[in-house]
């Protein structure tokens, strides 16, 4: 057989996924490893524009389609599902979406499989390839210590070329946030890969620059700690010279230990979810790990700094505590604590997650019209009433602060103050790398946003906002 597997976008965001760094899909790679070798396999990605995606799919030949989706690309999946029986093309999803709404995926694909697939991957392959394809298939969650979770690092999509790698040495996370996936799609205990079969696929990559996709990478706990720097001891020892950065949780930037020696394996950046400075909300969002670090965010923030290693700080917006005041708010704490890269994203009621059967009992989710609204489910759209402002008007505050990354010359300023808190000129590079893209994308954005709303008018918000920008290069103040 021939298989595609297709990567779907969503068209309402396409510039926050396609404007910047191509960064591989991670388990299409992973599912192409995992094709037996009298089949074929090739990969189409979105991230690269959806203009050619029709085109391939009825003129390659294709046996099988496998799809899989985030909640925001599910809807783009159901057209090309449409597509491809069309044509008289088998076609299978799976991923978080598909495992959440396994009827609804039901209604479009020929067969729908849930959870990780990696276990049952060939069978569902020699079952199509026999014409016995069932409606649906359970997975389990993999034992990455069998040799689960190894990517076929040399596979590109054939409609475009990813810039960097990607690998993966654990799932799970057993933090559970009430808005977060994971827990539920990879499980709440860490599932590690032998570092023996990490080394030798890190070794195999051939892009200098790797994003480690893993969930959680340092973990909460001393045994997960432990782990993560043996990990790091043995990249130091035996793995090939790459850059790399990484998601981790709030409590790495108090071991020192670990830290260092993620510097010394190239580490250079850490994306953290904190989320809000608002207590209140991060209890209601169960993020324990950060409500018990609040007033420790800055010197949490500096302990990245001494290892070298910069911060990418994540924050989202629309909590029960959030006024149209929140964005500007959150964006100047954020500066005063040193957070090099920030990123602030509508929160999103993902279904499957605590947070969407919260809000939907309540009646509160307004963006319902599925699948045609799955769409919308993209972090840069509010979907649902908030409690403190009206869902229009704290969009309206995210697209000042973008109209703000678009205009002010900032970029540099904030290079040079990550080269003065790390010591590091390629963290400094990572860092106006990353900021660069934002403005990338802020500009993008901007046409839209002015379209929607009117070009910002001012005002104390648009002044709080401007002036985190100009303390680019004061040092770090306050504590959070």
């Amino acid at each position: 057989m021939k298989i595609a597997l297709v990567n779907p976008v969503a068209r309402r965001a396409e510039g926050y996924h396609t404007i910047g760094t191509r960064i591989p899909h991670l388990g299409l790679q992973v599912l192409a490893r995992l094709v037996p070798p009298e089949h074929s396999v090739e990969i189409i990605d979105e991230i690269f524009g959806s203009h050619d995606t029709q085109r391939l799919l009825e003129g390659r030949g294709y046996d099988l389609v496998g799809v899989t989706a985030y909640s925001s690309g599910s809807t783009r999946a159901y057209e090309l599902a449409a597509i491809c029986r069309g044509r008289g093309l088998r076609c299978i999803m799976g991923g978080p979406h598909a495992s959440a709404k396994p009827q609804e995926a039901l209604g479009h694909f020929d067969s729908v499989a849930v959870g990780e697939c990696d276990e049952i991957w060939p069978t569902i392959i020699s079952a199509a390839a026999a014409g016995r394809l069932q409606r649906q298939y359970e997975g389990k969650l993999s034992d990455l210590s069998a040799g689960f979770g190894a990517a076929d690092q040399a596979r590109q999509p054939i409609n475009g070329r990813y810039d960097v790698g990607c690998i993966q040495t654990s799932r799970g996370c057993p933090v559970g946030c009430d808005f977060c996936s994971v827990t539920r799609f990879n499980g709440t205990e860490i599932r590690r890969r032998s570092i023996d079969a990490i080394v030798d696929e890190w070794n195999r990559t051939t892009r200098k620059f790797l994003f480690v996709v893993d969930d959680n990478f340092f973990g909460v706990g001393p045994s997960h700690a432990a782990w993560a720097k043996e990990l790091l001891r043995a990249i130091i020892r035996r793995g090939k010279g790459r850059l790399w950065f990484s998601q981790t949780t709030l409590n790495m930037g108090a071991d020192s230990e670990g830290l260092r020696l993620a510097y010394r394996a190239g580490c250079r950046g850490m994306l953290i979810g904190f989320e809000t400075f608002n207590a209140t909300d991060l209890q209601q969002y169960h993020k324990g790990v950060n409500a018990k670090a609040l007033d420790h965010y800055r010197q949490r923030v500096e302990g990245f700094h001494r290892a070298g290693i910069a911060v990418f700080g994540g924050f989202i917006v629309g909590g029960d505590g959030d006024t149209e005041d929140t964005v500007s708010d959150t964006v100047l704490r954020a500066v005063q604590i040193g957070v090099d890269i920030i990123q602030v994203t509508n929160l999103t009621p993902l279904p499957g997650t605590k947070l969407y059967d919260r809000l939907l009992a309540e009646g509160r989710i307004f963006a319902a019209d599925y699948p045609a609204d799955w769409e919308r489910y993209s972090f840069v759209e509010t979907v649902f009433n908030p409690k403190g402002v009206s869902a229009r008007r704290l969009d309206e505050t995210i697209c000042e602060l973008r109209y703000a990354a678009a205009t002010e010359p900032w970029v540099w300023r904030r290079t040079l103050k990550a080269l003065w808190h790390t010591r590091s000129l390629s963290t400094a590079m990572f860092v106006h790398g990353m900021n660069q893209g934002w403005v990338r994308l802020a500009r993008h954005q901007s046409p839209r946003d002015v379209e929607r709303f009117g070009k910002p008018a001012g005002g104390k918000r648009m002044d709080k906002i401007s002036r985190s920008f100009r303390l680019a290069l004061k040092p770090a103040t306050s504590s959070g």
